[in-house]
């Protein structure tokens, strides 16, 4: 489960929005104001931090300068803002300030999930495909994230970034159940029938890329997700 670490001082909106993020799967710590959470974190003994949402008007700290301070403690955490006031000049300093995103309220609690997930999810992809280096092997094939190859016996086939994307988190959750959302989500940020039209020509063209090899398989479960199978590893 990701964890979001929620700032807000408004404690009906942050028990709701507590409420909510827990609903959908996400593990939430909330401070009330920006120098509890700075505290936290500062203390090291918080958790790992997936994603930071951040409230602009705040008691003690501003949403703004407690990011500040938050990047110079867990740089790598993305940040979002969430904020009453509507003015270009806010706008501007949170995405100077590198915020990944920045919501005005009111909003709906559904678009701020949507936003969490996508945001996870490119950091996520970022963190996966700095730390790849080289060339993986995956069954018989060769697999080489960074040139958008795969190979086997010599023969060398030209991938698209988005088939990579794909085959990468495939190999990442190999031998267990994938839900169908969470390869949507994480590869094309969406979940509507388009992308999962998308995703299915995708499924089809990353089995004809490991036809060679059958110890490799993706099996589709219906209405639930997919299976990326290694059977001799």
């Amino acid at each position: 489960m990701k964890q979001i670490f929620l700032v807000e001082d408004d404690l009906d909106l942050g028990a709701s929005l507590q409420q909510y993020l827990e609903m959908n799967q996400y593990l939430v710590l909330w401070a009330k104001d920006g120098e509890e959470a700075l505290e936290r974190v500062g203390a090291g003994n918080c958790p790992k931090v997936d994603l930071f949402i951040l409230d602009v008007m705040m008691p003690k700290m501003d949403g703004f300068t407690l990011a500040e301070k938050l990047i110079e403690i867990q740089p790598e955490v993305p940040f979002l803002f969430l904020t009453a006031r509507k003015t270009k000049e806010d706008r501007l300093v949170g995405l100077k300030l590198g915020a990944d995103d920045y919501i005005t309220k009111p909003f709906e609690v559904d678009e701020l999930v949507l936003r969490c997930r996508n945001i996870i999810a490119r950091s996520e992809y970022k963190e996966e495909k700095t730390a790849s280096t080289g060339v993986q092997k995956i069954g018989e094939y060769q697999f080489d994230l960074s040139n958008l190859t795969l190979s086997i016996d010599g023969d060398i086939q030209q991938l698209t970034e988005k088939e990579a994307k794909l085959i990468h988190f495939l190999y990442q959750q190999r031998n267990q159940l994938i839900p169908r959302e969470d390869i949507l989500m994480r590869i094309w940020h969406n979940t509507d029938f388009f992308s999962g039209r998308s995703m299915d020509v995708f499924i089809s063209r990353i089995r004809k890329r490991f036809k060679s090899d059958n110890n490799i398989s993706i099996k589709s479960i219906r209405g639930r997700g997919l299976e990326f199978t290694l059977s001799q590893e």
